[in-house]
């Protein structure tokens, strides 16, 4: 995190708001890259009014829209057809493809606006979204709905905490514990996720890939 800072610090006004563009873009494409990091630290470096703020995160809720395009379009053109045929090897089966068309069909607004609030499942919600073939304008209008408080506050708080990040122990202690309860939610759920669908395949009698 520190190095990201030096780097947004160390670029022109310009540049500073075409990598968080860029980065933000990226994370929507499915790459692990966690807007929690990058949104706090543009805050910090860009951030020094309330326009500032709503500038960028417009700007970085646009940011996630371009990315989810290719995700979206990736899960819609192939995105069943690959699951069907390589689903196994992830334990996944057609069984859970039907329960994401069924899903999104009754809840797909709410899950895509929800979805955009919450670390780790804003990444990657567009391939499912895109599998379900959810309508596209509903999932730009949603996603960007979405998007846009989230991007808010985390710069919001990167504006707040200003040069104190630096010399209060206190934020990065929070920070760490913020990002440790994350990755135990992500470990449970995919603990939970293999027991289940392996035990589940067992049950069916469908082969388990090696």
């Amino acid at each position: 995190m520190s190095k990201l800072i030096a780097i947004l610090l160390g670029l022109s006004f310009a540049a500073q708001y075409t990598v968080v563009i860029a980065l933000m873009v990226l994370q929507s494409a499915c790459i692990p890259i966690p807007s929690e990091v990058v949104m706090p630290f543009a805050g910090y470096a860009l951030a020094h009014s309330r326009m500032d703020l709503i500038i960028l995160a417009t700007l970085a809720s646009l940011a996630s829209n371009i990315g989810s395009i290719p995700a979206y379009w990736v899960g819609a053109r192939g995105g069943r057809p690959m699951v069907e045929r390589y689903g196994s090897y992830l334990l996944l089966s057609r069984r859970d493809l039907n329960l994401v068309d069924h899903f999104f069909n009754r809840f797909g607004s709410i899950t895509v606006l929800l979805g955009r609030m919450l670390p780790i499942v804003r990444t990657f919600i567009a391939f499912p979204a895109g599998v379900a073939k959810m309508n596209q304008v509903r999932f730009h209008i949603y996603t960007f709905l979405g998007s846009w408080p989230w991007c808010y506050a985390l710069a919001y708080v990167g504006m707040r905490l200003g040069a104190s990040w630096n010399t209060n122990p206190k934020f990065k202690e929070i920070f760490a514990r913020f990002h440790h309860g994350v990755e135990i939610v992500i470990v449970a759920a995919v603990v939970w996720f293999v027991a289940s669908h392996w035990k589940n395949r067992i049950r069916t009698g469908e082969p388990v890939a090696p």
